[in-house]
């Protein structure tokens, strides 16, 4: 964790931004695997509970009373049978000096300070939960059913919250590029195993492997996939082909918990052929363009189109898309090859604050999300670019063979694309290409003092000396 003083100076000026009432952020209990004393491993807290008191015990609970300037963390210490099994902990006091709490008290008091409030009119302001003990917590506290509890969550601390936790610190920034080196190993041993006859749960296990030692987990299932067109497909035993891509998304947190995302696309044979060479390059394009226009006072929803039209163009000049590129955009015809967004806030979260809702995180008064268009509702990330914003630059073109049968049946978009070239493209999987990003005071630039090689003959290099036998 940070130093105290973190922690008190977060909280306070949560304090002004939310103004009054109480405030209850809920730490993360153990999750069962599949019976009680299984748990995942390893525990993960919250991530505003991480940000706002910095402790990765379970079983935690932090109280901001506004009203009355008091900083209150809840929890029972641990007995004498914990420790026999896990060893000697800290005690609840030791762990409220480290985060600049002013007192501890027992679990059993959180319903004594929940009824006072609820008696005297005051607000409870908490987060929209996810995890479903949570919800029953919630529901004894408050009265709030699990069904009712993400419209009751509080507006007011949502607000604050995505406002103090969007701008990194530079503390935060440091722990980022901690990340960013842990991603560097993690991708580039899975191009160092990727070749023909060996399974894709391999090298995705081995990648996990590299985060697990040097991090403190994966920050999300790590992708590796030879079915690119997949957007989330996970490891399977099949065997890497020869002639074919590999994928393979996988970023890791460190043991503060902030993430790295990266995406990678390379030929399981270790040289791309010219097919792939052509779509690779598009997408290589559209990657780099991402650092010439993303800056403060950008919207990152004016970035993403304007690399959709980079696309279409570049795409049309392999015959696979055709007519004005501004109206084929509009009508959302890019989206049959990239249908999400090109990025996302990252921080704590890999998809940094998702838990409190795309719309509050991503967008804001002046970017509003469509919902109604194909691909374009797929946009996490709209608005207004900060600087001290983390957000994923990541294009992708995907041929997806239900999609493409579909699109072709109700020829929808059909004005723009050349569906007989692209029924000759349904056996080419994806590629995505993708970077962490920090927006600068004049522009933009790259998480990460390695980097990742992707562009064509980097990959092919990398893969040609470090090969594994």
């Amino acid at each position: 964790m940070f130093d105290t003083a973190t922690y008190v100076r977060r909280r306070n000026e949560l304090k002004k931004l939310v103004n009054e009432g109480v405030v209850i952020f809920f730490g993360n209990n153990e999750s069962p695997v599949n019976f009680p004393n299984n748990g995942y491993y390893p525990f993960r807290q919250d991530s505003s509970f991480l940000y706002y008191f910095g402790l990765q015990r379970d079983g935690l609970v932090g109280v901001i009373d506004i009203d009355n300037n008091r900083d209150i963390l809840i929890g029972n210490d641990i007995d004498i049978e914990d420790i026999v099994w896990y060893g000697s902990v800290q005690s609840m006091h030791d762990m409220a000096q480290q985060c600049g709490a002013d007192e501890t008290l027992p679990m059993k008091h959180l319903k004594l300070i929940c009824n006072e409030a609820l008696r005297t009119h005051r607000k409870i302001h908490f987060l929209p939960p996810y995890r479903h003990d949570i919800k029953i917590q919630i529901f004894d506290l408050l009265g709030i059913h699990p069904t009712q509890q993400k419209e009751d969550a509080s507006m007011d601390l949502i607000r604050a919250v995505v406002k103090m936790r969007s701008v990194k610190e530079p503390q935060e920034i440091e722990e980022l590029e901690r990340a960013a080196v842990i991603g560097y190993e993690m991708h580039t041993t899975a191009m160092r195993l990727t070749r023909p006859g060996v399974t894709e749960k391999f090298v995705g296990g081995q990648v996990d492997g590299i985060a697990n030692s040097y991090g403190a987990m994966v920050s999300f299932p790590t992708i590796y996939t030879q079915h690119g067109e997949i957007l989330h497909g996970n490891p399977s035993m099949n065997k890497l082909e020869a002639g074919r891509l590999a994928l393979c998304d996988a970023g890791a947190e460190t043991i503060n918990n902030y993430c790295s995302d990266n995406t990678r696309t390379m030929p399981v044979s270790g040289k791309f052929s010219q097919r792939q060479f052509e779509i690779y390059s598009i997408v290589e394009a559209c990657h780099d363009y991402t650092l010439e226009v993303a800056k403060p006072g950008v919207r990152y929803a004016d970035v993403h189109f304007a690399v959709c039209r980079l696309m279409f163009d570049r795409l049309k000049e392999l015959g696979l898309t055709k007519g004005d590129t501004e109206a084929a955009v509009q009508a959302g015809a890019h989206a049959l090859f990239m249908p999400h967004g090109l990025g996302h806030m990252m921080g704590m979260d890999v998809h940094d604050m998702e838990n409190l809702d795309q719309i509050n995180v991503g967008f804001d008064e002046e970017t509003r999300p469509n919902l109604t268009q194909f691909g374009t509702n797929n946009l996490r990330m709209g608005r207004r670019l900060e600087e001290g914003f983390v957000v994923t630059d990541e294009p992708g073109i995907y041929f997806i063979p239900a999609l493409i049968d579909e699109w072709k049946a109700k020829q929808h978009c059909a004005a723009f694309l050349n569906f007989d070239k692209i029924e000759s493209y349904k056996d080419f999987g994806g590629i995505r290409i993708e970077d962490d990003v920090l927006i600068t005071l004049q522009g933009c630039r790259f998480i990460g003092a390695q980097r990742i090689p992707y562009h064509p003959k980097d990959v092919e290099e990398f893969m040609a000396a470090h090969r594994a036998e």
